[in-house]
């Protein structure tokens, strides 16, 4: 399978988890749906290693690699999670997503700061575009 057609699946899914979130957090607090939603991930990273067994390679995974890995993980499935989880619980769907999924604004202004990945002109269109997106979002 293509990139195009698992970056389209995923977008499906990460599209419609949203709603399920919304439907849980309906009837429970923000930070009871990150330890809910945190069970369901441990269960999966259970099946994924007993069917995939990547034990040989995490124990090679250099010790800094591994660090800046969890805290990734640390970040976005708790801090951001949370953030997420309190947004949607108070917002709608239809504004919370689309704003909160603008972190490639995020992360592409701050790869041009740290990395010094090259703007290009269709990278700052796609940049505005996201900007006027959340703008647009936030009436």
């Amino acid at each position: 399978m293509s990139a195009f057609w698992f970056a389209l699946l995923t977008a499906l899914i990460w599209g419609i988890v949203p709603l399920i979130e919304k439907q849980g957090l309906a009837r429970s607090d923000p930070t009871i749906g990150v330890f809910a939603r945190s069970a369901g991930v441990i269960v999966g990273v259970l099946i994924l290693g007993l069917w995939w067994s990547p034990w040989k390679a995490l124990a090679n995974l250099n010790a800094g690699s591994f660090a800046l890995l969890a805290l990734g993980g640390f970040l976005a499935s708790v801090v951001g999670q949370m953030m997420f989880y309190h947004a949607l619980k108070v917002g709608h769907v239809s504004q919370v997503t689309p704003v909160s999924g603008a972190y490639p604004l995020v992360a592409a202004i701050l790869a041009w700061v740290f990395f010094r990945e090259p703007i290009t002109a269709g990278r700052l269109v796609g940049v505005l575009f996201i900007v006027i997106g959340v703008l647009l979002l936030r009436r």
